[in-house]
């Protein structure tokens, strides 16, 4: 299928969990280049200070309040980026969290309720944006991770949840891109560890405060590659070394994989109490940070 895709300055995107992150990182580069931006998540008065950031900049954006586990709440943002801006040339699915613990550990209530940001929070997004993609073509992303084919110990349910992205969204491209050959160019992302508010964000069953293994990458490095998806008809990007190397372990060496997942497990640990262990799996968090605990806090 050839497909062409607007330049960044004269698209119209949705991006979900654009409060910080990577989410927040690919806002802040979306804006930069010229794109109006529909900007969700359930923090709103970090995004409302987002667009504020923006607009002062010269960009156009807005900031609208929605839990992506709602299939509902992601057709009303639709509906309101088409009201504002006429049309959604971009979607990306970003909003996500995890549970740091053993399997054994986590309870079923919030296990499913990580479901329901992960995994149906793509599937609501991805629904909710195709009809107005149909309509003009576009590009619909989905943020998975190096655990959408690998694996990471203590975040069992965040790499299932993972996995189920990437098969939502490769069944997706089929039906989409190849059986209806519609005009719309289907994404995964998946990054290796990132320099996020990821981890102080997770549900926290450990004695200790949970961390990501190092090396990590740039919050930046991933927007710039859900950027370049907007603009070029790409299959799946793994950004990052870690994420090419895992990936290819867990195809090529599934033993050995698993062996180097289950050394991760002392390395996702700061030598500290939790500072806060429910994290903002069932409430917004309002840091409004690219960079995790570890890095720089803007």
């Amino acid at each position: 299928m050839s497909l062409s895709l607007k330049p960044l300055d004269q698209q119209v995107m949705v991006i979900t969990g654009a409060s910080s992150g990577i989410g927040l990182a690919t806002a802040e580069a979306a804006a930069a280049a010229g794109v109006a931006l529909a900007l969700t998540a359930r923090s709103i008065s970090t995004l409302e200070g987002v667009v504020s950031r923006i607009e002062a900049d010269g960009g156009e954006a807005i900031a609208l309040e929605g839990d992506v586990s709602d299939r509902r709440q992601m057709e009303d943002v639709a509906r309101a980026a088409v009201d504002r801006f006429g049309r959604i040339d971009s979607w990306v699915n970003n909003a996500g969290v995890s549970i740091y613990g053993r399997l054994e550990e986590v309870t079923e209530e919030d296990s499913r309720r990580l479901f329901d940001v992960n995994f149906w929070g793509a599937v609501n997004g991805s629904l909710a944006a195709l009809p107005y993609l149909r309509r003009q073509g576009g590009a619909l992303i989905n943020v998975g991770s190096e655990v959408s084919e690998a694996v990471v110990s203590l975040q069992g349910m965040y790499s299932a949840s993972k996995h189920a992205v990437k098969g939502f969204t490769d069944a997706l491209r089929v039906e989409v891109e190849e059986i209806d050959e519609a005009p719309v160019a289907i994404t995964l992302i998946q990054p290796t560890a990132v320099d996020t508010p990821f981890p102080q964000h997770a549900r926290n069953y450990m004695d200790r405060e949970p961390k990501l293994p190092t090396p990590q990458i740039e919050p930046a490095k991933v927007a710039e590659a859900i950027l370049e998806a907007a603009t070029s008809h790409t299959r799946d990007t793994r950004v990052g070394a870690g994420s090419k190397l895992n990936t290819a372990m867990a195809k090529l060496a599934p033993g050995l994989a698993d062996r180097m997942a289950a050394a991760q497990a002392d390395r996702q640990q700061y030598d500290e109490p939790p500072r806060d262990p429910a994290g903002t799996l069932y409430t917004p968090g309002e840091s409004g940070h690219t960079h995790g605990s570890g890095g720089r806090t803007t």
